[in-house]
């Protein structure tokens, strides 16, 4: 037998591959070939047509070959500058050769005779848009169901490409129309009128610390912003405050989603419960609890924080789509308030542009997340690191500036509102002007507020149980977690007592219930 022979026959025998894309067999496409003729024969008669349809309809969007070629002709006389009527679109394309391809003058000309005037040319767009975004979501679901069936596919890097592609979709043809100065007006007074009427100042989301809220009303939809410091000094222990203090709001709790691209979860949920019960980090992390303490772990910290509307996402790298994905879900499924993002840096952009360099890539990052609090209508707080140029200065000039922020003057830009963590003591700075201990003195500087002043707010950081209170409410109530002893109450700026409320336990060791006054607080 003549192998050769054998082989053509099973390759004629072999049955075609499955042109998935056109899953529906026995139907056209959807098109409608006579509105786009009444498009292009519109704009060529009317000189304003041009203006309104380039705001609803790109290229692509003509089903036609030869219309799209006419379309991004008139395009190219727009960008010129000239006229756009049947002799100049003709001209246009003879100098692309591309007017033969069309179908010659006479094709062209006859698209005028297809249309009286301009009158519905904007309804007739938005039906050639809808249908190309029907065909558009036809060839999206073939790509999917294809992808589908390969065995070698990642079933949740096959659901964030499919959500990246309807993104798409959205972003480039569905965009936003002008408002008139009188709908915006209506929306505004009414926005006034509901302030107004409110018991409380704070509009948006609680950051838990009055003085900040004093500042801010509450962290604004819309708004991305920028919290920056250098490593080590309390970016993730102040931001899972702030998201505590959120889903915990007693009256108005909110979800947070909290992602941590340097942490794990289980490191964030024991922070977390040091800040709520009050009960040392240290202990909790090496397990060595008493059985009060075990008792105050779960009355103050686990039965709180079991229903908290708290989202903990951990996954390292994580990209913007990525990030576009998880939060859409989470807003469509938990009404989502605010996200947190630990932090900037460490994120990695779209892969679209291997060419560009990191602080071009930080810059699009930046963008895309003011972007995002936009399409979803919640503030997004994004941790950043700074640059090292702060610790080169001399010592009275360390508070951080807008340029140490790293990598990128366009997170600066982008950005609603930027704050800066600065605690003295990370700079071996441990005495004030009047001589005493700052031990734990914390200043968040507001450099940037888009919408409001700056200021500098002064707290505590009590990061032994990772939390951060109001400097003139000092410590608060320790309850367990720090064992009985002998206290000295803080003094003030003033010299007087702080309320009495901060207390240092005098002692050396930890273990028999003794701090001394150099405890971490």
């Amino acid at each position: 037998m003549d192998l050769t022979n054998l082989n053509k026959d099973r390759k004629t025998r072999r049955k075609p591959s499955l042109d998935l894309g056109n899953m529906v067999f026995g139907k056209v496409p959807p098109q409608s070939k006579e509105l786009e003729e009444a498009v292009l024969g519109a704009i060529m008669l009317e000189k304003s047509a041009f203006d309104t349809v380039i705001e609803i309809l790109k290229p692509e969007c003509f089903y036609v070959e030869a219309h799209q070629r006419i379309y991004r002709a008139m395009t190219s006389l727009a960008q010129k500058s000239l006229p756009i009527d049947l002799l100049t679109v003709v001209e246009e394309l003879k100098i692309k050769e591309e007017l033969d391809v069309v179908g010659g003058p006479y094709y062209v000309s006859r698209l005028t005779n297809a249309v009286v005037s301009s009158a519905n040319i904007e309804s007739h767009s938005r039906i050639i848009l809808q249908k190309f975004i029907q065909r558009e979501l036809i060839r999206i679901s073939g790509e999917i169901i294809g992808d589908a069936y390969e065995d070698s596919t990642d079933v949740f890097d096959l659901l964030d490409d499919a959500e990246s592609k309807l993104f798409q979709i959205t972003n480039n043809h569905l965009r936003k129309n002008f408002d008139d100065i009188n709908t915006v007006l209506v929306k505004t007074i009414q926005r006034i009128e509901d302030m107004r009427n409110r018991d409380e100042d704070i509009t948006g989301v609680t950051s838990g610390f009055p003085s900040l809220d004093k500042l801010t009303y509450g962290w604004q939809p819309t708004d991305l912003i920028i919290l920056a410091a250098r490593p080590s000094v309390g970016k993730t222990a102040f931001a899972l405050n702030l998201a505590r203090s959120a889903a915990l709001h007693p009256t108005k709790p909110t979800a947070v989603a909290f992602f941590s691209l340097e942490m794990s979860a289980g490191q964030l949920v024991q922070r977390i419960l040091s800040a709520e019960s009050e009960i040392w980090l240290e202990k909790i992390n090496r397990g060595k609890l008493e059985e009060h303490e075990m008792k105050q772990l779960y009355k103050k910290g686990i039965e709180r924080l079991s229903n908290a509307p708290i989202f903990i996402d951990d996954t390292a790298a994580l990209n913007i789509f990525e990030l576009r994905a998880k939060c859409r879900r989470l807003k469509n499924k938990h009404n989502l308030g605010i996200i947190i993002i630990d932090y900037l840096q460490l994120m990695s952009g779209a892969g679209d542009n291997k060419n560009s360099n990191r602080e071009q890539e930080i810059s699009r990052i930046s963008r895309d997340l003011k972007g995002l609090a936009k399409e979803l209508q919640v503030p997004i707080i994004a941790l950043s690191q700074l640059s090292r140029e702060v610790e080169k200065r001399k010592e009275g000039a360390k508070i951080p500036q807008l340029s140490d922020l790293r990598e990128s003057g366009a997170i600066e830009q982008d950005a609603d509102m930027v704050m800066f963590l600065y605690r003295p003591e990370y700079y071996d700075i441990t005495a004030n002007e009047m001589g005493e201990s700052n031990k734990g003195e914390t200043y968040v500087k507001i450099a940037k507020h888009r919408n409001g002043s700056l200021d500098t707010i002064k707290l505590r950081a009590l990061l032994h149980i990772q939390k951060f209170v109001e400097d003139e409410e000092g410590g608060g109530d320790f309850g367990g977690a720090i064992p009985g002893g002998n206290f000295r109450p803080v003094r003030g700026d003033d010299g007087a007592d702080a309320g009495a409320k901060l207390y240092i336990q005098k002692g050396s060791k930890m273990n028999d219930g003794n701090f001394d006054d150099e405890a971490p607080f």
